[in-house]
């Protein structure tokens, strides 16, 4: 299965009664909005899954801005809106797929595989044709057991530890200024993890807000990657969000096999004992 379905396809596909759609869209400045726009219109039968409630897991103060959800909790979530082993998802937002591909993440990661997003979000599904109601669709019971890949992440302590080790290389999905320690106005302190590279998860899109095509995604990334074995590599951003978005475009261009650290640059810099670097890599 594709990690990307385009609207078209999704317009023909939109009755069948396995498949199950869940609205991502949020806005990290206005926590309220995405519920609003669900509220406002959606795609005909989807749930709406909020990214701090239902995607992120309870903050400590230097676990990050959206640590990892527990995996029973998330999977219980899930299977109230019909999630099971015979269930086929769609993810979708308005924002380029940037909190879509953390859920297509995070359903895979508990081992829940058939997903995909849905290219170009809401105004691709509105452009080819589709509809959008207001209509909350009925509980549907389901059932799934989560089979978390732990293997999938590294922890904080990893990371620093590989600062010595160089065992992989981290690339970050923040912006190029965010990443240089410009401008920061998100996190309290500004710059990077030293040694990694950036690659903003914005250049996986092209500018009509649809993925690249595959062979366009391959060639960028190889030579982000620069002989770096993408199994190699561990992704991360400010928080674990736009990482996600990231290790859907390796997919995307068939180079799977990157981790993610979760808690990002938040988790990082909560700490002031471990090192940041500042400036381009």
């Amino acid at each position: 299965m594709s990690p990307l379905i385009t609207a078209t396809e999704l317009l023909v596909q939109i009755d069948q009664p396995e498949l199950l759609l869940f609205d991502c869209r949020h806005d990290l400045a206005d926590p309220k909005a995405g519920r609003q726009a669900y509220e406002a219109g959606h795609l005909p039968g989807a749930y709406f899954l909020h990214l701090d409630d239902d995607l992120s897991g309870l903050k400590t103060g230097d676990n990050g801005r959206h640590p990892l959800p527990d995996p029973k909790a998330l999977a219980q979530r899930l299977a109230a809106s019909g999630l099971a082993a015979d269930r086929r998802v769609v993810a979708y937002d308005a924002q380029g797929g940037m909190y879509a591909a953390r859920l297509w993440w995070l359903l895979r990661w508990l081992g829940f595989d058939s997903v995909q997003v849905l290219d170009g979000g809401v105004a691709a599904w509105q452009a080819a044709g589709g509809a959008l109601t207001q209509t909350v669709p009925a509980v549907r019971a389901g059932s799934f057991d989560a089979r978390v890949h732990k293997a999938w992440t590294v922890d904080v302590s990893t990371v620093l530890d590989n600062l010595d080790r160089q065992e992989f290389t981290v690339i970050d999905a923040r912006a190029p200024g965010r990443f240089a320690g410009e401008g920061e106005t998100i996190d309290p302190v500004a710059g990077h993890i030293p040694g990694a590279r950036n690659r903003f998860f914005q250049a996986n899109l092209a500018a009509d807000g649809r993925f690249k095509p595959a062979a366009t995604l391959r060639e960028e990334w190889q030579a982000i990657l620069a002989g770096t074995d993408v199994h190699d590599t561990v992704q991360q951003c400010g928080s674990g969000v736009t990482a996600c978005h990231n290790l859907l475009a390796l997919e995307v261009a068939g180079l799977k096999g990157s981790r993610l650290y979760p808690g990002s640059w938040s988790e990082w810099c909560s700490d002031p004992g471990r090192p940041t670097a500042r400036g381009a890599e």
